[in-house]
């Protein structure tokens, strides 16, 4: 039963973390030769406070960007 987890940053839509969920699935399914139903994902949403990326969190990366979106 393979088992995937994907860490992503907190704030995206719902409906994108279902469409990806079925990507992974599928694709480790094809992969591994797997049946779908024995694919397991678990998504783990951090929130920008908490990503950092050389000592600076995404939150203070991008607070003072104006209009600028984090990734």
């Amino acid at each position: 039963m393979p088992l995937v987890q994907v860490t992503v940053r907190e704030g995206r839509q719902p409906a994108d973390i279902i469409a990806m969920i079925k990507a992974v699935t599928a694709a480790v399914a094809e992969s591994l030769a797997a049946p779908v139903e024995s694919v397991r994902v678990i998504v783990t949403e951090v929130p920008a406070t908490h990503w950092a990326n050389g000592g600076v969190t995404l939150q203070e990366k991008y607070s003072g960007s104006a209009g600028e979106a984090a990734p």
